[in-house]
């Protein structure tokens, strides 16, 4: 049993979450997406410690040498409510830092922000979960509902070594469960001007899918010197043009046709016959919902030949695909006849889109803690451009929400902070979260 003696009884959450942001990003859990990179087993291996310390027992599992997973059950208040899930992950993309203006594993503070990867996507939420934990845990409180939170591993490749590993293998945390909350949403948008702006927070209550698509072009090799009609790397670059000047049609899907809605009550701007000047209402984080009018392809990655003076049999390039709820079966077909007759479409890696309802119990929850902590704000939903691990919970029947709550600064450019260089949260942002989330953890 860890003693306490020594623990500040009067710590809070707020008191020590950027401790243990800052500690998390420190730990490099790089995710090269090939299965190099450090793992996450340090940065699990750091929240079961900050588990024990206030005598609480987590779980490990290391899905593979290094990749590994964190979860615990907590008793709700009412044990005969429907279970909740809470999840991060631990792992972050790669970050270079001769690009970066501080080192991105320093967690340095700068301007009121804790700079480093990983400081929104997403240590910075992990950090707001685990502060929570441990306040409960210190006052004897039970969340309203028995919640399982999970500090999963490997989301930045798709949750292969993570929440779908821990899904396939050990549904029994999930038994009971009907909601989870992780990334990406309840963060704050400043619209209209300084002298008459309004805040909304967008939750995130849809998110797209992921198709990562390599295409493979063949061709008849031969000499650089010679004629060749049939020459893979043309074939692939042909077939990369059709597909980047494609224009993917504006498709409204509910979540997305709601929040124009709102946006358009709140502002006085019309979103028909076009959503662009109303999209741009929304400001620094315009991206995050641009994104989401259309299915969207971008090529990423591109490979072939091996000498200068020899024509290449084969040619490939990576394309990132991200489709709308329902949209999965067209936009293959689309892209199949892009590609054309030279061209193969694989499949390297797919996950479902998915669309949660907003009239519910929950939706009003987080709501409604968010609006104690900023009563003249407004809630609105909005549809994820990328994928989380609420994917591999859908599979159990779960209904995912973005729900990592940050009040942002009007000026701070917040949707280049994902996977981005200097990527940063502010100070006051984690401190508000971790308050809201809390909030909502104790009545939900």
């Amino acid at each position: 049993m860890t003693d306490h003696t020594n623990r500040p009884s009067a710590a809070s959450a707020q008191d020590e979450v950027a401790r243990i942001c800052s500690d998390l990003i420190r730990i490099d859990t790089s995710n090269y997406g090939d299965g190099s990179g450090p793992g996450e087993r340090k940065a699990a291996e750091y929240v079961m410690e900050q588990l024990a310390e206030v005598g609480l027992e987590g779980t490990l599992y290391e899905s593979a040498p290094g990749r590994a997973t964190v979860a615990l059950r907590m008793d709700g208040a009412d044990p005969t409510r429907p279970g909740l899930a809470v999840h991060g992950h631990l792992d972050v993309v790669p970050a270079d830092p001769a690009d970066w203006r501080v080192d991105p594993f320093a967690a340095e503070e700068l301007d009121g922000c804790i700079w480093g990867r990983g400081a929104v996507d997403m240590k910075g939420m992990d950090a707001m979960i685990l502060a929570n934990i441990r306040q409960l845990a210190r006052t004897g409180t039970k969340p309203a509902r028995p919640t399982t939170f999970v500090f999963f591993a490997d989301e930045e490749a798709g949750g292969l070594q993570g929440s779908h590993w821990l899904v396939d293998r050990h549904p029994e945390w999930f038994e009971g469960v009907t909601e989870a909350v992780g990334e990406v949403g309840g963060f704050s948008v400043t619209l209209g001007s300084p002298a008459g702006s309004r805040r909304v927070y967008l939750l995130q209550t849809a998110e797209k899918g992921i198709a990562w698509l390599r295409l493979r072009a063949r061709g008849r090799a031969g000499h650089g010197s010679m004629p060749n009609q049939d020459n893979a790397i043309t074939h692939l670059v042909e077939a990369m043009g059709r597909i980047a000047a494609h224009p993917w049609p504006i498709e409204y899907i509910g979540p997305v046709r709601a929040l124009l809605e709102g946006l358009s009550d709140i502002t006085q701007v019309p979103w028909a016959p076009g959503p662009e000047p109303l999209v741009a209402e929304l400001g620094q984080q315009a991206g995050f919902v641009a994104a989401t009018l259309r299915n969207t392809t971008n090529l990423t990655m591109l490979s072939a030949g091996y000498k200068h003076n020899v024509i290449p049999q084969t040619a490939t390039a990576a394309l990132d695909c991200r489709f709308l709820p329902g949209h999965e079966e067209s936009v293959m077909d689309t892209i199949r006849r892009l590609a054309g007759e030279h061209v193969e479409v694989e499949v390297v890696h797919r996950d479902i889109a998915l669309e949660a309802p907003w009239e519910s119990d929950i939706v009003d929850a987080m709501s409604r803690s968010l609006q104690r902590a900023d009563p003249e704000a407004d809630v609105l939903p909005y549809c994820l451009s990328g994928g989380s691990d609420a994917k591999a919970l859908a599979r159990l029947g779960i209904s995912g929400y973005g729900f990592a709550p940050l009040r942002l600064p009007p000026d701070l450019d917040f949707a280049p902070m994902f996977h981005g260089i200097d990527e940063r949260v502010p100070l006051d942002a984690l401190r508000f979260g971790t308050r809201v989330l809390g909030d909502f953890l104790r009545t939900c």
